[in-house]
């Protein structure tokens, strides 16, 4: 079943099995606040189950252009587009929520995002990237990475 995310009354609805539920809910209502602010866009997730096409996605892009795969079990995820560009994120158990951004006429603006939520280590799958932090109200800190997604997907 689909659900809404609100940034205003963060809830861990869907995440409830997540050792660090309260700042992946956090971080889940900080995408949902940007989406909002930015592109008037209401950030809707489904259980991974039910949104497997996306989570098979991401794990597709992770294999093929960096050999990556998540250990931890995926929780939700959801898959849209927003003036031109798709977007498609996934949240893990652990904490972790992976986005991909890849814009449909411009091949050099598409990449894949790491947050890890507060609280949480960093997989050992992602070790070998360098996180950035930034605060968040609604998050607490949030640690970020990247790379640059190279082939078509």
């Amino acid at each position: 079943m689909a659900y809404v995310v609100d940034f205003e009354t963060v809830s861990t609805v869907g995440l409830e099995s997540s050792p660090v539920a309260d700042a992946l809910a956090g971080l889940r209502a900080n995408e949902a606040r940007y989406f909002k602010n930015k592109y008037d866009h209401t950030f809707t997730v489904q259980p991974a189950g039910e949104a497997a096409a996306a989570v098979e996605r991401v794990q597709r892009i992770l294999r093929e252009e960096r050999d990556i795969v998540i250990a931890s079990p995926a929780l939700e995820a959801t898959d849209f587009e927003v003036e031109n560009i798709r977007w498609t994120y996934v949240f893990y158990r652990s904490g972790l929520s992976i986005n991909v951004l890849y814009t449909l006429d411009n091949a050099k603006k598409r990449a894949v995002g790491f947050k890890l939520s507060d609280g949480m280590e960093v997989p050992a799958e992602l070790a070998s990237f360098k996180f950035a932090r930034q605060k968040s109200k609604l998050a607490g800190t949030i640690r970020g990475s990247f790379f640059v997604v190279k082939g078509e997907y």
